[in-house]
């Protein structure tokens, strides 16, 4: 059993605190996929995705932004 994120823990408090637009912005710096997916579980457990649909948006476009293949410019 892999534990559960620190940084996934803290962004559900502060979505259970009702400040949405902090947990945003955290999304959109996580750490790493497993930490979002990490998180997604956790709402999905306490059933918070339905009552904060801008949230899940936002982790789920940050899952397929950092799932995606870096693309490299030549120099």
């Amino acid at each position: 059993m892999s534990r559960q994120s620190v940084w996934a823990t803290k962004v559900l408090c502060l979505i259970k605190g009702g400040n949405s637009t902090a947990a945003i912005a955290q999304i959109k710096v996580a750490p790493t996929v497993k930490d979002l997916q990490d998180l997604r579980k956790m709402l999905s457990a306490a059933k918070l995705l339905a009552s904060h649909p801008n949230v899940d948006a936002a982790t789920d476009d940050m899952i397929a932004a950092l799932s995606a293949p870096r693309l490299h410019r030549a120099p």
